[in-house]
C-alpha cells in the first residue's frame, strides 16, 4: 500500500508540473521577453538600411561633383551629415537611453535632408540626370529609402506591441514578478515635417 502510494506521487507531480507550466505558458509569461527580441530584431533591420544608405553617399557625391563641382555647399552638406552619421556609436544601449536614439534620429533626419537639397541640384544638370552611374545610385538610393520606410514601420509596430503587453494584463503583472528591469522602449518620433515620407528621388 505504501509502495502503491509512493509510486503514484511522482507521477501525481509531473501532472501538476505539466498543468501548472501549461497553464504559465498560456498566460504570456513569455510574451515580453520575446516581443523584446523582436523589437531588437526590427531596430537592427533599421539600422541595416540606414548603413545602406550611408554607403552608397560617397559614390553619389563622386558622380554628382564631376558634374557640378562647384555646387560645393550642398556636396559638403551631405558629406558632413553622412560623417555625423557615421561618428554615432551604436551599440546595445542605444535602444535604452531616449537621448541617444533622439540623437540618431536628428542625424539621419539631417542626412535625408542633406540628400533631398541635392537632388534638387541635380534637376540643374541634365547630362547627370542621364549618366548611367548616376542612374544607378539614384535607383539604388530609391530602393533604399522605402526599405528605411519599411523597417522604421516595422520597428514601430515592434515597439508598439511590447509596450502594449508591459502597459496591460496579464503582461502587466509579469512585468512586475519577473521583468521589472525591462523597460518601456522609445519609438520613432519625427523630427521635422514630413520626416516620415521617404525623399523624393525619382526625376523620370
Amino acid at each position: 500500500m505504501t509502495s502503491a502510494t509512493g509510486g503514484s506521487l511522482p507521477i501525481w507531480r509531473c501532472t501538476l508540473l505539466c498543468l501548472l507550466a501549461s497553464f504559465i505558458s498560456g498566460c504570456g509569461i513569455n510574451n515580453i521577453p520575446t516581443y523584446d527580441e523582436q523589437v531588437k530584431a526590427a531596430w537592427a533591420q533599421v539600422e541595416n538600411q540606414y548603413q545602406r544608405r550611408a554607403d552608397l553617399v560617397p559614390n553619389l557625391v563622386k558622380t554628382v561633383q564631376a558634374y557640378a563641382g562647384h555646387e560645393r555647399e550642398t556636396l559638403q552638406a551631405v558629406t558632413e551629415a553622412r560623417a555625423k552619421v557615421n561618428s554615432l556609436q551604436l551599440d546595445g544601449e542605444l535602444l535604452n537611453d531616449p537621448a541617444k536614439l533622439q540623437q540618431f534620429e536628428a542625424a539621419q533626419t539631417q542626412l535625408s535632408s542633406a540628400l533631398s537639397r541635392l537632388m534638387l541640384v541635380v534637376e540643374r544638370y541634365p547630362d547627370l540626370k542621364a549618366n548611367q552611374n548616376f542612374l544607378s545610385l539614384q535607383s539604388q538610393l530609391e530602393g533604399t529609402e522605402n526599405r528605411i520606410s519599411v523597417a522604421r514601420r516595422d520597428y514601430i509596430q515592434a515597439v508598439q506591441r511590447y509596450n502594449r503587453e508591459i502597459r496591460t494584463f496579464p503582461g502587466r503583472i509579469w512585468h512586475a514578478l519577473l521583468y521589472r528591469d525591462m523597460p518601456l522602449r522609445e519609438t520613432f518620433q519625427a523630427t521635422s515635417e514630413g520626416a516620415e515620407k521617404a525623399p523624393e528621388v525619382n526625376f523620370q
